[in-house]
């Protein structure tokens, strides 16, 4: 087997670009898809369709929000900008806070960074948060999701909330 790998990766190697069946470019290994020209091809075929990273980030973004148990995202700095972000007359929301993503042609990895609620089992949130996550990208996006890292920097307490709204000076 390892002497075809290194027949094919020769020959590929030998021809520097070659066309091939169905507007698929070969390089040298790396395989490329590309749209088919004319009139006479689909007009699903005709042209490229590439997705930018912020895409992938927002999606993943709003998945990850949908599931019971995921209080915020993003590590504790980040937080804390958002918090006074949010609080900014006409700022909006960032859903893509804690999300980081490496987007390729035809597949994506995800890193979040979430904050749970006290008492939820944080194995079986990071589990939903990973599945919801998946099935969102794949299905909005048609990219194949590789890996869901879930870091988890947080447990959310509940007398969180009433100690930031108890030391107001002004009524």
């Amino acid at each position: 087997m390892a002497t075809q790998e290194l027949t094919s990766k020769s020959a590929a190697s030998t021809s520097t670009e070659k066309d091939l069946v169905g507007g698929v470019k070969s390089t040298e290994g790396a395989t490329t898809l590309t749209g088919r020209t004319g009139p006479s091809e689909p007009a699903a075929t005709r042209g490229k369709t590439s997705i930018a990273d912020v895409v992938v980030v927002k999606i993943s973004g709003m998945a990850a929000r949908e599931i019971p148990g995921v209080h915020d995202m993003g590590g504790g700095l980040s937080r804390t900008i958002g918090a006074v972000r949010d609080r900014v007359p006409g700022g909006r929301p960032n859903v893509g806070r804690g999300v980081k993503v490496e987007v390729g042609e035809r597949q994506t990895a995800i890193d979040l960074d979430i904050v749970v609620e006290y008492g939820v089992p944080i194995t079986d949130v990071a589990h939903d948060v990973r599945e919801n996550v998946i099935a969102a990208v794949e299905r909005i996006t048609g990219l194949e999701v590789v890996e869901v890292n879930v870091a988890i920097n947080d447990v959310h307490l509940p007398d969180d909330d009433r100690d930031a709204t108890a030391d107001t000076r002004v009524e």
